[in-house]
């Protein structure tokens, strides 16, 4: 489940956590789970709840918050140690994928609360999402693992991207025998990606070429 990152989380609010997460994968969002059924199965008195949070959308922002803190965290990791941009995108690519496999609550929360009946909720998850795009592009511009191409052209790569992986994801963890193929689809996605962007550098007059066709 929900790793080092929430070590220090109090007993309670965690206990909360992982229910939510067993209680989502029933098809399932955050918002459509009853305080007392989500106390009874964290084995908790439902005032616990109370304690900690104010009502269901406020323990929503920090299932996402956690959710997405643990994700950044590992990810962010596997660029910094990557030496080439194949590199970072092989591992960052394979340990998403993998995390999702064993977390795949995780998954599911965030492409049902992305479209869920809580605006306070798509408005967090949209806004964890802008900040994983936002920390890849810092960490490609920053170790010039694509330096041809501008921050802002890799912000819009990274939005598409991350976007992307958290859609596929859905497949990847419901048929296992194509977890290979997605893999490799993402890697090429994401290269063909920055290798288009490189190709509008290359040849400035393609853009107008195809607008004027």
């Amino acid at each position: 489940m929900i790793g080092p990152g929430t070590q220090s989380i109090p007993e309670g609010k965690m206990k909360l956590l992982q229910a939510s997460l067993r209680l989502v994968t029933s098809s399932r969002s955050i918002s459509s789970l009853g305080i007392r059924e989500l106390a009874r199965e964290a084995g908790l008195n439902p005032n616990t709840f109370y304690r900690h949070f104010s009502d269901l959308d406020d323990f929503g922002l920090f299932v996402l918050e956690c959710i997405a803190s643990e994700v950044k965290r590992q990810v962010r990791r596997l660029r910094t140690a990557a030496a080439t941009s194949d590199q970072a995108a092989h591992d960052s690519v394979y340990f998403v994928y993998e995390y999702f496999r064993v977390n795949p609550a995780v998954v599911m929360v965030a492409v049902r609360e992305l479209h869920g009946p809580s605006l306070v909720l798509r408005q967090a998850l949209a806004r964890q999402l802008e900040e994983a795009a936002s920390e890849m592009a810092d960490d490609v511009t920053e170790r010039e693992l694509v330096p041809q191409v501008d921050r802002t052209t890799v912000l819009d790569i990274a939005r598409t991207v991350v976007r992307f992986m958290l859609f596929r994801g859905m497949d990847y963890i419901e048929y296992p025998e194509q977890q290979k193929a997605i893999q490799k689809e993402t890697e090429r996605f994401l290269r063909r990606q920055f290798m288009g962007a490189m190709a509008e550098i290359l040849s400035p007059g393609l853009d107008a070429s195809l607008a004027g066709s």
